[in-house]
């Protein structure tokens, strides 16, 4: 065999991928660990309910702020000492949760700086870890980011199972040993992002800008797509527990673990599925066909009489939505190949922001209509609609081409 092949071999980017997973369950940890303990936060530390609700705000509007931060700077900082950087504030917010709220006159600002320190990890991971992949040599790639994505979805899945099951046997008073032992996690990855082989997207100085991505009528279809598939996922997510509860008459506390486990599980099955057969499946068809399932699952939620329908309706778009996030970055990247840093980051907070408004929409109209769940459920089957219509547009380009 030549030097010219072996070449490639001397970099060990398989290391590269083990560190993105962990990446993904850290990101999913800092998601998840914490809204376990809002009621938790309330009892001990006399936190109002008003109070709590900010906490998920303050950490999704701090992932919005690094998603500017990195289309503007990731790439004079560099790959490297961002994403390292990423772990170490995943791993001091969540072990802050243990230490800091005692150690302030007032717990709730404890637990807020906490938040928004892990929340900076999130947000860096959810703009880095996407690109570094992309970067790397790997065959069928889009497969591939697929099943990096499912990671997220299985580490959600873990943190909610291990941390109830951590709960029932050593009793929830014991919460701070939990959130030190999450943050080992993070923690042992610094060193596998510390030696792992990264490489850049593109030629230093050579990526596109951020005017002239919104200069690239490409680049607005793909900001489509990525909102709407932060919607279409989060939008039905948000109200899985609500779901749970009224198919199968499950307490509340139960139905928010078995709602919000079931769509992840489906979820990270679909990312699967796809990771694995990728190569033999188009991506822009299989998000199709994923696109037209969700509106289904949004319709058979919305529109059936039956409960237990409309649970299935629930899980079953944690499936559809699998490929979308994922997919989209697969998409645009062989398309923009010089978008660089600013495109992934760019996607990202369209994708968060689709996270926002879906939610808000659903929640705005359901209120609107009498606490009519349903119909507020029926307003959101518009934003699979409107992906699969702008999928179809990419297609049509694309056959002109």
């Amino acid at each position: 065999m030549s030097d010219e092949k072996q070449m490639p071999e001397k970099k060990n980017y398989r290391q590269t991928l083990i560190a993105c997973y962990l990446g993904f369950i850290t990101q999913a940890i800092t998601a998840n660990f914490a809204p376990l303990l809002f009621l938790k936060f309330h009892a001990d530390y006399g936190i109002s309910l008003g109070q709590i609700a900010l906490i998920p705000t303050a950490f999704f509007l701090t992932q919005l702020l690094v998603d500017l931060f990195c289309a503007r700077f990731v790439d004079a900082i560099g790959y490297r000492r961002s994403v390292v950087a990423s772990e170490i504030t995943s791993a001091l917010g969540l072990a802050g949760l243990a230490l800091l709220p005692d150690m302030l006159p007032d717990p709730f600002v404890g637990v807020m700086i906490c938040v928004v320190i892990y929340a900076v990890g999130s947000g860096l991971i959810e703009v880095l870890v996407s690109p570094i992949v992309e970067a790397c040599p790997f065959d069928n790639k889009d497969a591939v980011m697929s099943l990096l994505h499912s990671f997220y979805c299985w580490g959600s899945v873990g943190v909610i199972l291990l941390s109830t099951l951590f709960f029932a046997v050593f009793g929830i008073a014991h919460w701070k040993i939990l959130a030190c032992a999450w943050a080992l996690i993070p923690l042992y990855n610094i060193y596998n992002f510390s030696v792992c082989p990264i490489e850049r997207l593109t030629e230093e100085g050579k990526g596109m800008t951020i005017g002239g991505l919104f200069n690239t009528p490409l680049f607005w279809l793909a900001i489509i797509l990525m909102i709407c598939a932060g919607a279409s996922e989060l939008s039905m997510a948000q109200w899985a527990s609500a779901y749970t509860e009224a198919a199968l008459g499950f307490p509340k506390t139960v139905g928010d673990l078995v709602g919000p486990c079931l769509f992840a599980v489906t979820m990270g099955i679909s990312r699967v599925i796809y990771g694995k057969m990728g190569g033999k499946i188009e991506l822009s068809r299989f998000m199709v066909g994923s696109g037209c399932l969700c509106l289904l699952c949004y319709l058979l939620a919305s529109l059936s009489t039956q409960p237990i329908l409309g649970l299935v309706g629930c899980v079953l778009c944690g499936f559809s939505v699998g490929i979308m996030w994922p997919g989209t970055i697969s998409l645009i990247s062989p398309r923009l190949p010089q978008g660089g840093t600013a495109m992934f980051a760019l996607l990202a907070m369209s994708g968060d922001l689709g996270g926002a408004f879906g939610p808000s929409l659903v929640g705005f109209v359901t209120q609107q209509a009498g606490d009519r769940l349903q119909t507020g459920m029926l307003v959101g089957s518009v934003f699979p609609l409107i992906l699969i219509v702008a999928l179809l547009l990419l297609r049509r380009h694309e056959s002109k081409k």
